[in-house]
């Protein structure tokens, strides 16, 4: 009888050790060359529990013994292990053989030899290398998606070459090459790369890239940027723009690197860089929703100037806070959408913002191609599954009617509109409408009268060729919302896990922002970044005029050079003296304050704005952590932009003013800045 209990108890104590939930760790690390693999996804099977794993492919996850972990990232074959006793599990992902690049290269007659060259290096640099030799004449095939094509196009440092030039190169002049298959060629070159892509580049300056040219072979487009000179402050004393939380040029900056790519200056959006990363503002203490903070330093390229950072910090909320939402994802699942970054990177990152989802919240999908339609009436986030299952069965192909699609989504935001409640349109594309509204203006006008309706609007960007930043950067300016570009699974996970309040829920809207630089102690200012924000000084008083919005938890971050009174500066040119223009005359209550900053805003739900003051007085601090880490960002960007004020710095300037501001780093986002930075250096 005893050995009985005792058997029973030694079953009952497994049973309940089974149950228990553990924390599991290891790192995913790629088959092939075992180096880590960032943000791959970890989900525990058949539940919504699931992380990413990090920079160094490490991850952590709670789970029990039984359960599924499935590792699934894109072009990587997915993988599962069932979790048993240890705690530790490390995995190593493989290609996936089925999106793979495979080049085969047949060489005929006598210029076997200069092919055979040509294939030694490819054979290290692709997968699936064959070199064969026939009696014809030479032909070079890229094999893709179970389809094979002839007469790929070819890249030389990013101009196109013929196949006879590609014959001819020197292979020992040859740093990097890049297969296309025939679907991420289209995705990318168009027409012309739909038979597959074989990019080159080679050593040396000379050899550098026209990436004008480039872009507009990508069918890529930006907003001009006519950089902010310095205003004389005895004649422009104030300086007004609207916020912008937007960071979009950031990873769109970074994918672009990440591919060889040189940057072009248009893309280069120095707020939204700067504002990419959060900085330690202390959260509002009082009724308003958001802290002011002002710091002033030496300007660290520029000994003759001086660096004003005016920050904002959102007051934050936690997501159970936060109220119900009306999402609506609309969805571009035209042909453009068909690459791997595109339609594919899409459905995973709606599906971490699903997985955060409440029982109170509810989502509808439209989607647009040729034509627009309802592929998800509303649904609860308690029903997860029937969500993910609308998303996965999402597929790309047709023309882009997009304003179709707006026009639908909106429609049916309204129809379920939740009073007090969070209500947006969510819209990801790649911005390449060609049917119906599709003018920047036409775009403009219908997203103005949409406004109207109180639903808020939040723009995702994906991709790179056909992707337009100018079309979304006006949707989601003139929508009353943000506009991100999500280039890996990291950047959703960003966007959707650590932000996810700031991305949906507005906490202020139409916040500008008016400084007034003392005459006596600031003789000139320059705005850094901001340049498709700025706002006439009468616009300031004006509730009319839209500006931007705030988001829960949101830092908001601007900077200034200012060039002190009696300074002289190559930056200012001489003037004749005004004859009627009476001499500043100031009074002495004001000789210690440098600026005055002013801020309006609405709250959410409001047309009538709120005003705040603060005074900055004219100390110089020494820079703190985050005031050396925001400089470094606004250098970057201005050598990025071949900026004169950027004073003929190098970018190890960039990078020990980074590592002086890299500070805690708790998700490695500085720390990645600094790679960027340097891999940029050693590309130049």
């Amino acid at each position: 009888m005893k050995t009985f209990k005792l058997t029973m108890l030694l079953c009952l104590l497994t049973i309940v050790a089974h149950s228990q939930k553990k924390e599991i760790s290891g790192t995913v690390t790629s088959a092939d060359d075992g180096l880590p693999l960032p943000s791959v996804n970890i989900i525990v099977k058949g539940t919504s529990v699931g992380t990413q794993s990090d920079f160094d492919g490490r991850y952590k996850i709670t789970a029990k013994e039984g359960d599924i972990l499935s590792f699934s990232n894109v072009g990587m074959v997915t993988s599962e292990i069932k979790i048993g006793n240890a705690a530790v599990y490390d995995i190593a992902l493989k290609a996936d053989n089925a999106t793979l690049d495979e080049l085969v290269i047949v060489g005929y007659s006598g210029q076997v030899r200069a092919k055979s060259n040509m294939a030694s290096i490819l054979s290290g640099q692709a997968t699936g290398v064959q070199v064969t030799a026939q009696k014809e004449e030479n032909t070079i095939r890229i094999r893709g998606n179970s389809k094979t094509s002839s007469e790929p196009l070819y890249i030389l440092d990013g101009k196109p070459i013929s196949e006879s030039e590609f014959q001819n190169l020197k292979t020992k002049k040859i740093k990097h090459i890049e297969i296309l298959n025939p679907l991420q060629g289209n995705a990318i070159y168009g027409y012309e790369g739909n038979k597959g892509v074989v990019c080159l580049r080679t050593i040396g300056e000379k050899n550098q890239v026209d990436f004008s040219m480039i872009n507009d072979f990508l069918n890529e487009s930006y907003s001009q940027i006519q950089e902010n000179s310095f205003k004389r402050t005895s004649y422009e004393a104030l300086s007004t723009f609207s916020i912008d939380v937007d960071k979009a040029a950031y990873s769109n900056v970074r994918r672009m690197i990440n591919n060889g790519q040189k940057v072009p200056a248009n893309a280069v959006k120095i707020e939204e860089m700067i504002n990419y990363f959060d900085y330690n503002y202390p959260q509002p203490n009082n009724e308003h929703p958001f802290s002011i903070n002002t710091e002033v330093v030496r300007t660290p390229w520029n000994n003759d100037t001086q660096l004003v950072r005016i920050g904002l910090q959102g007051k934050t909320y936690k997501n159970e806070e936060l109220p119900a939402s009306n999402l609506t994802f609309l969805i571009d699942v035209s042909g453009s959408m068909g690459a791997a970054n595109k339609l594919p990177l899409l459905k995973g990152a709606f599906k971490l913002l699903v997985n955060q989802l409440r029982e109170k919240d509810k989502v509808s999908i439209v989607v647009y191609a040729g034509a627009a339609g309802v592929v998800l009436e509303p649904t609860s986030g308690r029903n997860k599954e029937k969500i993910l299952s609308a998303l996965d069965k999402l597929r790309a192909g047709g023309s882009t009617a997009g304003g179709e699609g707006i026009e639908l989504a909106y429609k049916l935001a309204e129809k379920h509109f939740k009073k007090n409640g969070n209500n947006r349109v969510i819209l990801a594309t790649d911005g390449d409408f060609n049917v119906g509204a599709s003018s920047d203006e036409a775009m403009q006008k219908l997203i103005e009268e949409k406004r109207k309706t109180g639903v808020f609007l939040s723009v995702l960007g994906f991709g790179y060729g056909n992707y337009k930043d100018s079309k979304l950067e006006t949707l989601a300016d003139k929508g009353n919302g943000n506009h991100a570009y999500i280039d890996t699974m990291q950047e959703a996970q960003k966007v959707f896990g650590k932000e996810f309040g700031g991305t949906l829920f507005t906490i202020a809207k139409d916040v500008k922002i008016q400084v007034e630089f003392n005459p006596k102690h600031v003789q000139a200012y320059r705005l850094i970044g901001y340049e498709n924000r700025l706002l006439a000084d009468e616009d300031f008083l004006n509730d009319t005029v839209d500006a931007g919005e705030l988001g829960s938890g949101h830092t908001v971050t601007a900077l200034y050079e200012i060039i002190p009174v009696g300074v002289k500066s190559d930056f200012l040119k001489s003037i004749p003296d005004l004859k009627y223009t009476a001499s500043n005359t100031l009074d002495k209550n004001y000789s210690n304050e440098l600026f005055t900053v002013k801020f309006r805003y609405k709250k959410p739900d409001e047309n009538e704005s709120i005003e705040m003051i603060h005074v900055q007085d004219t100390r110089v601090s020494e820079a703190s952590e985050d005031m050396n880490f925001a400089s470094a960002v606004a250098l970057f960007g201005m050598q990025l932009r071949s900026s004169k004020y950027a004073n003929n710095s190098k970018l190890p300037m960039v990078v020990a003013l980074s590592k002086l501001g890299k500070g805690e780093d708790v998700n490695g986002y500085r720390a990645e800045f600094i790679r960027l930075v340097s891999a940029y250096d050693f590309l130049k």
